[in-house]
């Protein structure tokens, strides 16, 4: 069995990064129709250019979506539904990274609630959301079910990052996002209904790049046993593989891609 994906996915966080790279990861390998939702528009009209030029075949529909507003969030299920009919595979990765150095006792509450916001509650709603359509959908059969849900996390989803980081409110944001996975999955799977988490580790993306110019992530990387971060491919085809048959029986997992870090 190949590595395939087929139908209609919808992702969060599309504009850029790990959910940029996913939809290209999933146009390349057999997807019929993409949905791609972020709050930045003008970065998903060139998304959607990119994918346009490399895979002419392939349906897009762009959605400005506040992941924190519940009507926004509803509303992109129901556009999706009304021009594809159906949501096969929904990668939840919209998120933010706060503001990081920031200690508990020096952290306000809006800037607590602003990444929990949006790394948490943005995931649930975008999750439950996705189950009401997934739901009112026939099964595709044993290997694909009624559909597929791949959540971000981050190995510090799973693991606590250096204290130095202060980074409370994303931490904890994304351990909820892991139990959020779990707990659904366990009530979901009966109804044909996959739901994964994924923890990458450090990633090579613009939002670091220069950290990593500058030697910041040094000592992160020397606790790597891979000894370098992740690129943005390798994080999309993990993605890849949970969304796909070759994972039909692994749910409520939480996917650790770190190279090592958290061995």
């Amino acid at each position: 069995m190949t590595c395939k994906v087929t139908g209609t996915a919808f992702i969060t966080g599309a504009a850029s990064g790990i959910g940029r790279a996913t939809a290209h990861t999933f146009a390349n390998h057999g997807i019929n129709s993409l949905a791609l939702l972020d709050v930045n528009l003008a970065q998903l009209e060139s998304v959607k250019d990119e994918l346009h030029g490399a895979f002419p075949h392939v349906g897009i529909e762009i959605l400005q979506v506040d992941v924190t507003n519940e009507t926004s969030v509803d509303e992109a299920i129901q556009k999706t539904v009304a021009r594809y009919g159906h949501i096969h595979i929904a990668v939840h990765s919209a998120g933010i990274s706060g503001v990081p150095g920031t200690q508990t006792h020096e952290l306000d509450l809006s800037q607590w609630q602003k990444v929990i916001d949006i790394n948490q509650t943005g995931v649930w709603l975008s999750q439950r959301a996705v189950i009401q359509q997934m739901l009112t959908q026939e099964s595709r059969g044993m290997r694909e079910g009624r559909g597929v849900i791949i959540n971000l996390s981050s190995m510090f989803g799973v693991a606590s990052p250096p204290g130095s980081f202060g980074i409370v409110p994303y931490t904890a944001a994304k351990h909820a996002v892991v139990a959020i996975t779990k707990s659904d999955a366990k009530t979901y799977a009966k109804d044909g209904i996959r739901i994964n988490a994924i923890c990458p580790g450090y990633v090579d993306t613009p939002l670091i790049r220069p950290a990593i110019e500058k030697g910041t992530l040094n000592t992160e990387f020397d606790r790597t046993p891979m000894g370098r971060p992740a690129n943005l491919e390798e994080i999309a085809d993990s993605i890849l593989f949970l969304a796909s048959p070759m994972s039909s029986f692994i749910c409520g997992s939480a996917l650790v891609v770190d190279g090592g870090y958290t061995a």
